[in-house]
């Protein structure tokens, strides 16, 4: 019997005579001209963009501007109500358009129509939140109610907006005065011997603009 050692040569060689055939094989397809490629169909054209709406054309930009300068001259000749017919027609247009909207509560809280006021300002509030201006009049409001902590939330959000918000800025600054005042005050009804209650007093009731 022959060493065990050649026997495990036999499988290799018997491989390598089965892949010379598909070797041959190979080579007579790499010979073959290669298959024709199509052209790649031409891209579609695209559509061209959709015409805008009539009411946003330049034409109707200059009008809309128009008539938002008008109803502020009739809101500072006091003319409210033509004021509020003029904003209307605007927002039938335009029914979310923030600028009108902001103006209607406007000429609304000058008329005391505080509530409708306070309404129109919640709702662009809550379709534009990152505008400070609505949030700064809501806070006037809060305010005006005694509402300070409400009305420092509103302030403080319209800054963290708008850093550069003058307005917003005095108001808070008004709004913690307030809120300084009626600590002061509660303090010195609970401790009447402390003797720098008095002036801290003073000095918070004409940061407030409050009687003394």
């Amino acid at each position: 019997m022959p060493p065990r050692a050649f026997r495990l040569l036999a499988a290799p060689f018997a491989a390598l005579a089965l892949a010379l055939p598909m070797a041959n094989a190979a080579l007579a397809q790499a010979a073959a001209p290669p298959p024709r490629v199509e052209p790649a169909p031409p891209l579609p054209k695209e559509p061209p963009a959709p015409a805008l709406p009539a009411e946003y054309d330049e034409a109707a930009r200059r009008a809309y501007a128009q008539g938002l300068a008008e109803a502020r001259d009739l809101a500072a000749a006091k003319r409210s109500d033509e004021a509020l017919a003029k904003i209307e027609g605007l927002l039938a247009l335009r029914p979310r358009e923030p600028q009108a909207r902001f103006m209607k509560a406007i000429v609304l809280a000058d008329t005391g129509r505080s509530d409708d006021a306070v309404a129109v300002l919640r709702a662009i509030v809550a379709d534009y939140p990152e505008l400070p201006e609505p949030r700064n009049n809501l806070a006037v409001f809060h305010a005006a109610q005694g509402n300070y902590a409400h009305a420092r939330e509103e302030l403080e959000v319209a800054i963290a907006a708008a850093p550069d918000y003058a307005i917003a800025h005095e108001n808070l600054g008004d709004v913690h005065a307030r809120l300084a005042l009626s600590h002061y005050e509660r303090a010195a009804t609970l401790d009447k011997g402390n003797k720098a209650l008095p002036q801290k007093l003073k000095l918070a009731r004409d940061l407030a603009g409050a009687p003394r």
